[in-house]
């Protein structure tokens, strides 16, 4: 095995004194003692949960670096003189046992609405109405009806109509698969979608307008106000942002009594609002990468979006929690 004859006599001691399978391995040791005391460990944990820009610094949140800096200029006066020379190696190591990570940033939503249960249980119930108005017109085969319709509306503001200034380049085999793009652009400004879908049909309605105060609001109720027959009872699950406003109270006491009546998602939870998951498909898929030449065309291909979508309409269903509706 090519070792040396004191390895070898070593093993034999060992196995004599403490059996053959223990002298396989050397025995433990106790090692040098630690020179970092627990006490140090927990004084470095206890500061990398602070803020830097607490101590003075301009940054932020600690890095690694500046945190073994830190460590290095105020430990001893602290005293624990064993951080005098620790290095960033050693600083990630025990922030690493402790699992800290104090560069990082973990974003939370803090429920801020007293009445988040109550608001979120109302929203289930309408969707709990949709799932019972889909079984009912699915056993008797005529559909769910024009008794009523119900809407999951929101805003998404801030779509920008950004132009290219050189052409895109396609891809070419061998030289780039991918499609070329100058990094310069131009913006032309910003419009917002207000869209609507109809959670038993799943048609979308949509506008594309340059804002979204309460006169958009109020022209998009026009919009599907024209879109159902006078005697169905239009439900819209919406925050209420626009609702409140003067104007959209204003008009709807001209409407008839029943007409529409909303329902609104808690603060801070849209998420509840099935619109959202639409949002967020529109993004990933039409949005994401569209250039245009000017803020026009970005309304006009918004909303042959829309028509697209229409052509072959998606029935959204929400399930999550669905049971827990009182």
């Amino acid at each position: 095995m090519g070792v040396h004859h004191q390895t070898v006599q070593r093993c034999v001691e060992r196995a004599l004194a403490y059996g053959p399978i223990a002298a396989l391995d050397d025995r433990a040791r106790p090692g040098k003692d630690p020179t970092i005391t627990p006490e140090a460990k927990a004084w470095l944990v206890s500061l990398a949960c602070r803020k830097a820009k607490d101590l003075g610094y301009p940054h932020e949140l600690w890095t690694t670096r500046l945190l073994a800096q830190h460590a290095r200029e105020h430990a001893p006066a602290e005293g624990y003189p064993c951080f005098a020379k620790v290095s960033q190696g050693t600083v990630c190591k025990i922030l690493n046992e402790q699992e800290i990570k104090p560069h990082k940033v973990r974003y939370y939503l803090e429920r801020r609405d007293p009445e988040f249960k109550e608001k979120m249980a109302e929203v289930l119930c309408v969707y709990r109405e949709v799932k019972i108005l889909k079984e009912a017109g699915a056993a008797s085969k005529t559909g769910p009806g024009d008794a009523i319709a119900i809407i999951s509306y929101d805003e998404k503001p801030g779509i920008q109509a950004i132009a290219n200034t050189a052409p895109d380049l396609p891809p070419q085999p061998g030289v780039h698969a991918t499609f070329a793009r100058d990094h310069e652009y131009k913006r032309h400004g910003t419009v917002s979608l207000l869209a609507g879908i109809d959670l038993l049909t799943g048609q979308v309605h949509a506008l594309v307008r340059d804002r979204h105060r309460s006169r958009e609001f109020i022209e998009f109720l026009q919009l599907i106000d024209a879109a159902y027959p006078p005697h169905t009872a239009i439900k819209v699950i919406l925050d209420n942002h626009s609702a409140i406003s003067k104007e959209t109270k204003a008009w709807l006491a001209k409407q008839a009594a029943g007409r529409f009546e909303f329902t609104f998602t808690p603060k801070h939870g849209s998420w509840l609002n099935i619109v959202e998951g639409f949002f967020s498909k529109l993004t990933r898929s039409i949005l994401r990468h569209i250039r245009v030449a000017s803020k026009q065309e970005l309304k006009d291909r918004i909303m042959a979006a829309m028509d697209y979508i229409n052509q072959h309409p998606v029935v959204h269903t929400w399930s999550y929690k669905l049971d827990e509706a009182a």
